[in-house]
């Protein structure tokens, strides 16, 4: 169990992504695929257009920025993103 305090931190490092680590968070399936429309809606926003037309989006982890990042809501629930495009999905994946 991730202590209070870190779990905070997390929440707040995860910014405007912050719903989607905390459904990432909460799921006990190692892996889980959500449509790219499941994820705006948890975020309650529409995704950049990058993240509909280019996979690295989904693996970008900003190199050490200390800003907030749209990949810290699944990095920090401990998770990968392996987007399918085609599909309009993406599928996060339980890091071991």
């Amino acid at each position: 169990m991730i202590p209070t305090t870190d779990m905070q931190t997390r929440r707040s490092k995860a910014g405007p992504y912050r719903l989607l680590y905390e459904y990432l968070e909460k799921r006990y399936a190692d892996t889980v695929v959500l449509t790219l429309q499941q994820v705006q809606d948890l975020l309650g926003f529409t995704l950049p257009d990058l993240a509909h037309t280019d996979a690295t989006w989904w693996s970008d982890t900003g190199g050490g920025t200390p800003d907030a990042l749209w990949s810290d809501a699944w990095t920090l629930a401990n998770r990968t993103a392996r987007p399918n495009l085609p599909a309009r999905t993406v599928t996060f994946e339980r890091v071991s």
